[in-house]
């Protein structure tokens, strides 16, 4: 049974039994304490959390979720993978334990003809909460299951908690029996390899205190309505019906190492090596481009830094299976053939993900060979240091700083015949992994601190005016200091402010927040520095209290600043207006990732794996104020997210979207987009814009930022002065001022020329006179000179040379000269034959310069450069190498 089919028959399965089925969450999801959906259950986190009223009582869905903690464990076992789906069904306060069960029953034993999943009850084990009699009892009476067949086990395996305060309760695993062959009798509790897991019933019926760990917890009480939370591992389910020992080998993932085998030549299942980098690119490839679906961008930090390292994995995988020639090409169309059964947007937006995607390989082929260079020269000094062992920080840097695999440095060090640190190596990625997990932690704990939120939201969402007015009459539901709730707030004191309703936007889809003032009739201002959305459904103000004192319930009067607001709506506007623009000019695979926009200012990221040149640039800034000038209608309207897209809406990669959308419209067709920001009314009120800037944000991704209205006019306005003012120094008219300035530019790149001429044959005219200044110092010519200010090292290593040559060949003979360089100074070496004979090389004697010079320096045996932060130390590092000599 394909996996798609396995989909379809759990959503057709539960609504068939009343259960609404609710879309999977993009990856990217509003979770602070999350870089991706990582289990079913997360999108429905808010109704377990109390924080929102869920609008069904019961709903399935199969949720596509990532796991990142142990990327590089990845295809050394076969049970765990990156990206995954999550079957899942769940009840808020409607059926509990025995309708859990008995619809899990229901569908993994029903006949395969009539929808079910066809599993053979015999082979079926449960296990329950040790005391949970409930459980056990349903299995057994209602079920039907032998009690054999029913295990009790601890809180560590039966047990489930959000790992914070909140709701907690057993659960009961159901496993399948996968016979003999794949391990001995006994049951889940003796082996989970045999016994395999394939779905968890979650009864959530207690809520926790305290969580010091999965085993270790404090139950404050029972839950007022008590809730089902179910996950079923599609991938464990399909390699099970598909007769496959993992889930490298299912339909949606095999089909990758099958063309890994036709590049590179080799055979899956004959090399252990092997089989472990077929399944990281299996595994890398799919997750790497789901990822890229969901609007991730490869980048060197979160989100963006786990997709670079997944592709960038994949593409080092395949390099070990000998593959040298870009691999995505042949590997992503792969696996997007194989998941669109299940995920069609994946063939509408395969444009835009593969190029993402092949920019990437294109940037890491670029950094392997950087990378090679690097290491072949930190091998080169470990040889020459007399190592075998390859540091670890060098490792380490490579890996860290420049994306350089582990594997690769080994692999590449081994075939220099150096081992590599790596004890070394593994404490350091453990430093940042550690660095890491207390950042997340720190993050995890804010947690906690939506608890006065939750509270608040519980008296009532605050009603949000941002659209219909600027000024509003509200009364205070509660002020907050330092995560606490305060009595009242003083003159001078910064804190938190809810409102039951209020005009001020809060800061969401890249727009600001408002800013303005709340004020009550006895005189007391206070002003609105940041608006925020802490849970769903409450919006909070953090003010600075101007004057006089506030008090909870007190009457106020909200006053958004206009001319912010005003600012602020034209910046919007103008981001929905760029971002119809670039994709009117450059296609429409250019889809926003990104944006943000404030009074008179935007920027938006789009997916672009080129440059733009001056004459696009130009184009899409025509055809952005082109739109302005017709005066376009700006009109928003609410429907639901199926019609949205059915209408053409574009909705923004990274955002999460409710059942019922807002559609904002520039142009009717025009430019159409998911949006809830605050808006012009006409496109012609954003008054001007202007493209400042054009760059990149990774591969894959640019960035193009412009100013609007009176901004987009000032800035034009200095640019104009500056043309004037550069016009009038070199007096020619504005039209005529690229071609002066180009003429300008030319005559002083050939004085430059003529004057390092000049200063080369100044230098080079003393040499005649210089080699009568050498001495014998221990038998060998010694010439020691300080060319003094401006000399650069090339003509410093032309004229040391010469002076070798000079003194010929018939005695060893040393040659140093050195200048100061902007304040830096600069030394060269060089040895003849004669001297490299009785072991004078010029890299060690440099060395021992530099380091009077509080530097370093290098080179060849005969011709080493070096340089310092100290210039008045010449003399004294040129005395340092004759006395070398003497001893030599």
């Amino acid at each position: 049974m394909e996996t798609a089919e396995i989909r379809r028959r759990w959503l057709s399965f539960f609504e068939g039994t009343g259960h609404t089925v609710v879309p999977s969450a993009p990856l990217v999801y509003d979770d602070p304490n999350l870089l991706f959906v990582n289990a079913g259950m997360v999108p429905f986190k808010p109704y377990f959390l109390g924080q929102q009223t869920p609008p069904w009582d019961r709903a399935t869905s199969v949720q596509k979720c990532v796991r990142t903690l142990d990327i590089e464990e990845v295809g050394k076992t076969t049970r765990h993978g990156t990206f995954f789906q999550m079957n899942g069904n769940f009840s808020f306060g409607d059926y509990f334990k025995e309708g859990a069960i008995s619809y899990a029953w229901q569908l993994i034993t029903g006949s395969q003809q009539e929808g079910g999943l066809g599993f053979d009850p015999d082979t079926v084990w449960a296990t329950v909460l040790e005391g949970d009699d409930e459980a056990a009892d349903i299995w057994a009476r209602v079920i039907g299951l032998p009690s054999e067949r029913i295990q009790r086990r601890g809180l560590a395996d039966n047990y489930w908690n959000m790992g914070v305060p909140g709701p907690g309760g057993p659960c009961s695993e159901i496993y399948i029996d996968r016979g003999p062959e794949h391990g001995p009798d006994g049951g889940p509790a003796v082996d989970e390899d045999r016994y395999l897991e394939i779905w968890n019933l979650v009864f959530m019926q207690e809520v926790l205190s305290t969580v010091r760990s999965k085993v270790d917890f404090d139950i404050a009480g029972e839950l007022p309505s008590k809730n089902i939370d179910t996950g079923m591992g599609l991938e464990r389910v399909a390699y099970l019906l598909q007769g496959v020992d993992n889930l490298y080998e299912i339909d949606e993932v095999y089909p990758v190492i099958e063309r890994a085998e036709d590049l590179s030549g080799r055979s899956y299942g004959t090399d252990a090596g092997d089989d472990v980098r077929f399944r990281v690119v299996a595994d890398h490839v799919r997750s790497g481009l789901m990822l890229m679906s969901d609007g991730v961008t490869p980048g060197n930090e979160g989100r963006g830094y786990v997709l670079r390292r997944l592709l960038r994995r994949a593409v080092r995988s395949m390099r070990l299976l000998g593959v040298q020639d870009r691999a995505l090409p042949e590997l992503l169309p792969v696996s997007k053939d194989v998941m669109k059964a299940s995920y069609p947007e994946l063939e509408a937006d395969f444009g835009r993900i593969s190029q993402i995607a092949y920019a990437e390989e294109d940037a890491f082929r670029r950094t392997l060979a950087s990378g090679t260079t690097i290491l072949d020269l930190a091998v080169g000094r470990a040889k020459e240091a007399g190592q075998s062992t390859l540091a670890g920080d060098q490792a380490f840097a490579l890996h860290d700083t420049y994306g350089f695999p582990i594997d690769l440095t080994l692999e590449m060090a081994a075939e220099q015949g150096l081992d590599v640190d790596r004890e070394g190596f593994t404490r350091l990625m453990s430093e940042q992994r550690e660095r890491a997990k207390a950042d997340a932690k720190a993050k995890k704990s804010g947690h906690a601190s939506t608890e006065v939120w939750r509270e608040l939201r519980d008296q009532g969402p605050t009603e949000f005016l941002a659209y219909e007015t600027l000024t509003s009459e509200a009364s205070v539901r509660g002020l907050v200091v330092d995560g606490q709730r305060v009595p009242a707030l003083s003159q001078g004191q910064r804190g938190m402010l809810v409102l039951d309703r209020t005009p001020f936007y809060a800061e969401s889809g890249g727009q600001v927040a408002d800013e303005g003032i709340i004020e009550t009739s006895s005189g007391t201002v206070l002003r609105v520095r940041d608006v925020q959305r802490p849970v769903k459904g409450l919006i909070v103000h953090t003010v600075e209290v101007e004057s006089g004192e506030l008090t909870e319930g007190a009457g106020v009067n909200a006053q958004v600043d206009p001319e912010w607001r005003v600012q602020a709506c034209q910046a919007h506007s103008g981001t929905h207006v760029v971002h119809a623009a670039l994709r009117q000019v450059l296609g429409p695979t250019a889809l926003q990732s990104g944006s943000y926009n404030k009074p008179g200012y935007l920027r938006l990221d789009f997916a672009w794996n080129s440059s733009l040149s001056p004459e696009t640039r130009s184009e899409i800034e025509e055809v952005a104020n082109l739109a302005l000038r017709q005066d376009l209608p700006v009109a928003a309207a609410y429907m639901t997210l199926p019609e949205a897209r059915a209408a053409g809406a574009l909705a923004l990669f990274g955002e999460t979207y409710d059942e019922q959308v807002r559609v904002v419209e520039i142009g009717g067709p025009w430019s159409r987009e998911l949006c809830g920001g605050t808006h012009v009314r006409h496109s012609s009120q954003i008054g001007a814009l202007t493209l400042t800037g054009e760059s990149s944000v990774g591969s894959g991704s640019r960035r193009i930022e412009a100013l609007v209205g009176m901004d987009a006019l000032r800035f034009l306005g200095r640019e104009r002065a500056l043309v004037s003012e550069l016009s009038g120094l070199v007096g020619v008219r504005p039209e005529q001022l690229t071609d002066r300035i180009a003429q300008v530019l030319a005559r002083l790149k050939e004085a430059e020329k003529e004057i390092a001429t000049m200063r080369q044959a100044a230098v080079m005219s003393d040499a005649a006179g210089l080699v009568a200044s050498a001495k014998d110092v221990n038998g060998i010519t010694w010439l020691g000179h300080d060319a003094g200010v401006g000399v650069s090292g090339d003509d410093l290593r032309r004229l040391v040379t010469d002076l070798r040559a000079r003194l010929g060949e018939e005695r060893p003979a040393v040659v140093a000269a050195a200048s100061a360089v902007n304040d830096r100074p600069v030394i060269v070496i060089a040895t003849n034959e004669a001297a490299r004979g009785r072991g004078l090389k010029a890299g060690q004697l440099v060395k021992v310069a530099a380091q009077t010079l509080g530097g370093g320096g290098g080179g060849k045996d005969d011709l080493a450069q070096g340089g310092g932060q100290d210039a008045s130390r010449i003399a004294e590092a040129l005395t340092q190498i004759e006395q070398a000599l003497g001893s030599a």
